[in-house]
């Protein structure tokens, strides 16, 4: 006898750092409610189903296996026929298009318990925007299922390159997480490094070589206009953040031969300096809450991690382990910092608690670094580059478990990945 719905479980995929058995999945074709509504409610579909597999805890199951088909939004769902053919999950929805206008509506149900998991949604918004609407229902489907936050409806800020290794040509450029909507920020006539996002991704902080010394600019995303953070001539400026109110940068500055961390208001250009130490102190980021800044430094005799106050003062070394270690980024949950890693002649990606403790390592190659968290905190996007007089760079992004290395679909070569929050 079927167990009753208060009997039931309720579905629920549990993430751990063991062998996940990815959940099936069924996402028919999304029911075209007006004329020409077809395609676009095609695509969106499968959006959702891409958005899904990409994260390696479910299975799509193929439309050719499918023995009920959802011909309305509305109609009772034939549980038994999905049943038989092992989904788990299953997500219904429909679309319609008015002019330039459409919306779309979803339910997510748990077959084998027989109901709805929690309420259907509605999103209206234009043609243009339908690949967002398609995250935003995968995000619902995601977080609904593993009780993670969202993450599908970012972008990411990198580095466009092209051109051979030895006159390679750089620019900005901005994308969906998944690699779509690709869009050209800056040209390439000048050297540019590291950009990255404010806490509401309208702005991105990057380095530009454009006056033949590194100096931080500031780019509005929406109009790409752009403007330099002023700094003391004779000095070079690089490796730059947003604190978490926005208003704030904290950054590197090289002056004599010297290398510390300042933080410097991004309206009226005053400084704060953090560190004064004759090592180089550079690669800064601020903890969510904006209390710690976490950054790198050779103090010790080789390139290790450190915490210390946004204000300034002492700070404690947490990396401990072999090897060289740079470029920290503090998780948006506040609980974890990824790093790259330099031990053995190879490059890792890697996290570890805030007290250095429970350093995991997710990835090794020959060459990978500069780690970007996404918006919930469970999955790390970097770049990996290959060897030799070829050798190009390549956005990849790993789960915190180590699991589901794969590539990110970019426009030729990519590097210095930023993931911005989700969108507004």
């Amino acid at each position: 006898m079927a167990a009753s719905l208060a009997e039931a479980e309720p579905l629920r995929i549990e993430i751990t750092d063991a062998v996940v058995e990815p959940l099936p999945v069924a996402v028919p074709e999304f029911v075209a409610e007006t004329s020409g509504a077809g395609p676009i409610a095609a695509d969106i579909a499968r959006v959702v189903a891409e958005d899904l597999k990409g994260t390696g805890l479910f299975r799509e199951i193929n439309q050719t296996a499918f023995i009920s088909q959802v011909s309305s939004f509305g109609a009772p769902v034939q549980f038994a026929d999905w049943k038989a053919i092992n989904a788990q999950a299953l997500v219904v929805g429909a679309v319609s298009v008015q002019g330039e206008q459409i919306t779309v509506k979803f339910r997510l149900y748990d077959v084998f318990a027989g109901q709805e998991m929690g309420q259907g949604l509605q999103l209206s918004g234009t043609r243009s925007g339908w690949r967002r609407m398609a995250h935003k229902v995968a995000d619902q489907v995601y977080t609904r299922l593993t009780g993670e936050a969202p993450y599908f409806d970012s972008r990411v800020v990198y580095v466009s390159e092209t051109g051979p290794k030895d006159d390679r040509k750089k620019r900005l450029a901005i994308m969906d997480y998944d690699g779509a909507n690709n869009q050209f920020l800056t040209d390439s006539r000048s050297i540019v490094l590291a950009p990255r996002f404010s806490p509401t991704g309208d702005r991105v902080l990057y380095t530009s070589y454009e006056t033949g010394f590194p100096k931080i600019y500031v780019l509005d995303v929406a109009s790409v206009g752009r403007r330099v953070l002023q700094s003391r001539d004779g000095t070079m400026s690089f490796a730059p953040r947003f604190a978490p109110d926005g208003q704030r940068v904290v950054f590197s500055l090289e002056s004599g031969g010297n290398t510390d961390i300042y933080l410097m208001d991004v309206n009226s250009g005053a400084e704060q300096r953090l560190t004064n130490a004759p090592s180089i102190e550079t690669a800064p980021s601020f903890s969510p809450d904006g209390s710690q800044i976490v950054f790198e430094s050779d103090r010790s005799g080789s390139q290790q991690l450190y915490i210390m106050s946004s204000s300034g003062g002492d700070a404690r070394r947490i990396s401990n382990g072999q090897g060289r270690y740079g470029t920290p980024v503090w998780s948006p949950r506040g609980d974890l910092i990824a790093f790259t890693k330099q031990s053995k002649g190879r490059f890792h990606i890697g996290i570890m608690r805030i007290d250095g403790s429970g350093e995991k390592l997710l990835t090794a190659s020959f060459l990978e670094e500069g780690p970007t968290w996404a918006p919930n905190g469970r999955v790390v996007m970097f770049t990996r580059e290959t060897q030799g007089e070829g050798g190009s760079s390549s956005l990849y992004s790993v789960d915190i478990s180590g699991r589901n290395l794969q590539r990110v679909k970019t426009e030729g070569g990519a590097s210095d990945p930023s993931w911005s929050p989700l969108q507004r």
